[in-house]
């Protein structure tokens, strides 16, 4: 039913493969810099309200924080009822095609694992479309089928860190009100930009007057922007009548966040100044791995798709040299990401230097 998860496939993949005691691990999209402080000081300084049981909806505190970062970020007010906090986006993503059941999803592939698992939970056909060098790794209209009617993008995009563009989005977003299908934007890593800010979604639909968002929703999280991947916050928003009914339905999920994880959420939310300091590692990973790859620099996310040709034996070759990668067709279907690694810049820049001297040897 379920695929094996991408990590557990390159546990079996190396678990007899000879190594060096120390191992560099560029395989996972978890930031490796410590949280800010502010962020962990008010965290041990709402710890009392542990005794508390958190609301569903989320505590104002937390939603007027994440309207506030989308109003600075994309100049976009959001109603009240337009946005709904999450326990990260992880859950968002699995349980929101159950609420929905979608008799047919299309999404990226290769993709994010939870795409694939939600679809087959919710008992709907998938159409995996393919992103190859031949589309700029960037979703079309003309791969859908016709008959979706729930439609995943990512965008800027895990693993291949491609970023579509205001129109393309906007395209998008005229199809689904002509079509009345559902999108919804997985937009995690929209703050990790090296120097042009990408767009929402939710952006798109405004500049084609959709200026109630129906039919569209956006999700965004605080692990990447505050390397807080901990702290479990992410948001949902969109269209108010989808998230009304959704709201309702999370009532039984049980996913409500921990009031001392709350208020130290809406602190991260609420502050740009922070985020920088990770732009500027990530900017600089990125110029050492164009220095020694030769590779060309993303517009955002920490991640390389670097082409390697049998990636399966790329994989085993550098783990055999202490560095691990993730071969590309672990997240892909029907041979999409064959030939590609995915390797994540989440390490200062002494230990990716390290690790990308290594590839280039392979290379």
């Amino acid at each position: 039913m379920f695929e094996k998860y991408p990590f557990e496939k390159l546990n079996e993949l190396l678990k007899d493969v000879p190594h060096p005691e120390e191992v560099l691990s560029l395989t996972i999209g978890e930031p490796q810099f410590e949280t800010p402080k502010f962020i962990q000081d008010s965290l041990c300084k709402n710890a009392k309200y542990l005794n508390k049981y958190p609301k569903t909806a989320g505590e104002e505190v937390l939603k007027e924080a994440q309207r506030g970062f989308v109003k600075r970020r994309y100049s976009i007010e959001l109603k009240k009822d337009e946005l709904l906090p999450s326990f990260g986006t992880r859950e968002l993503l699995f349980n929101f095609p159950l609420f929905l059941r979608p008799k047919k999803t299309a999404f990226p592939n290769p993709f994010y694992q939870i795409y694939e698992g939600a679809a087959i939970a919710a008992g709907s056909e998938i159409n995996y479309m393919e992103l190859k060098k031949e589309n700029d790794f960037k979703n079309r209209l003309s791969q859908l089928e016709g008959d979706e009617d729930f439609i995943i993008l990512n965008t800027p995009n895990n693993p291949t860190a491609s970023v579509m563009s205001l129109d393309e989005l906007s395209e998008w977003v005229e199809y689904a009100l002509k079509n009345d299908v559902v999108i919804l934007s997985d937009e995690c890593y929209s703050e990790l930009y090296i120097d042009e800010k990408p767009p929402s979604i939710l952006e798109a639909a405004i500049n084609v007057g959709n200026k109630n968002f129906k039919n569209i929703l956006a999700i965004n999280s605080i692990s990447k922007r505050s390397s807080a991947p901990g702290l479990r916050s992410g948001f949902i928003a969109g269209d108010s009548e989808i998230l009304k009914r959704y709201l309702s339905f999370r009532t039984y999920v049980g996913c409500a966040s921990p009031l001392p994880l709350q208020y130290a959420a809406a602190e991260a939310w609420s502050d740009d100044e922070h985020v920088e300091p990770f732009r500027e590692k990530y900017r600089k990973n990125f110029e050492i791995a164009k220095e020694i790859l030769g590779v060309e620099i993303p517009k955002a996310t920490f991640y390389i798709w670097l082409e390697v040709g049998d990636d399966i034996e790329f994989t085993k070759e550098a783990y055999k040299r202490g560095v691990k990668v993730m071969p590309g067709r672990f997240m892909g279907r029907k041979g999409a990401g064959e030939g590609y690694v995915r390797i994540a810049l989440v390490y200062d820049e002494e230990r990716t230097k390290k690790a990308l001297k290594i590839i280039k040897e392979l290379l």
